[in-house]
């Protein structure tokens, strides 16, 4: 289950949120001030995201930035005994991004949502804990930045098979995806350690 072109739902002072098929799973889209100069945006600002459904009872402990050629994917990742709630937005190119509902027993347990990320539309996807995270590179280069919620714990670090048939994702890729070697030996759904959803 997916979506692609979502409608404004709600407007907020500096952003507004668009709808997703997953509880909880929040796509934002930005404000953004330019002139001849170039361009300003606020990427942050707790309160504002707080009101947005972002990060609620969590802290951001953690930022991150990776840089990768088209059809690069990176997933699907997630932490299982340290999960990470992530915010994640594209600086430079366009991306695929895809969450999951891994928590057994959910009501959306094995769905995701996908949605284009680039540095033209200005638009951050807020993952929860308890979701595991993927993209693929749709541009020459993407760069791409998010904050955790939690530290990253190389023991507990988690891949889900990118290509699982019990999932079903429509991956936009432009031949074979460029792949890491922890990501293509990852095992399918059924086969994962997964954590449990919590009403």
């Amino acid at each position: 289950m997916s979506g692609l072109e979502p409608a404004v739902i709600k407007t907020g002072p500096v952003m507004k949120t668009l709808p997703t098929t997953l509880p909880g799973v929040v796509l934002l889209e930005l404000d953004v001030f330019g002139d001849a100069r170039g361009r300003f945006m606020e990427t942050f600002r707790r309160e504002r995201y707080l009101e947005f459904g972002v990060a609620v009872g969590l802290d951001f402990v953690q930022d991150n930035f990776s840089s990768s050629v088209k059809n690069t994917l990176r997933g699907l990742h997630y932490q299982l005994e340290f999960p990470q709630g992530k915010l994640v937005h594209v600086t430079r190119g366009e991306v695929f991004d895809v969450a999951v509902d891994i928590r057994r027993g959910s009501p959306t347990f094995g769905q995701w949502f996908g949605t284009l990320l680039s540095a033209g539309n200005h638009r951050q996807l807020w993952l929860p804990p308890g979701f595991a995270h993927g993209f693929v590179v749709t541009s020459d280069e993407a760069h791409f930045s998010y904050k955790c919620t939690a530290n990253y714990v190389g023991s507990d670090d988690r891949s889900l098979k990118w290509d699982d048939p019990e999932l079903g994702i429509t991956w936009p890729l432009d031949g074979e995806p460029l792949l890491s070697k922890r990501d293509i030996a990852a095992p399918g759904l059924r086969d994962a350690q997964l954590p449990s959803y919590v009403p």
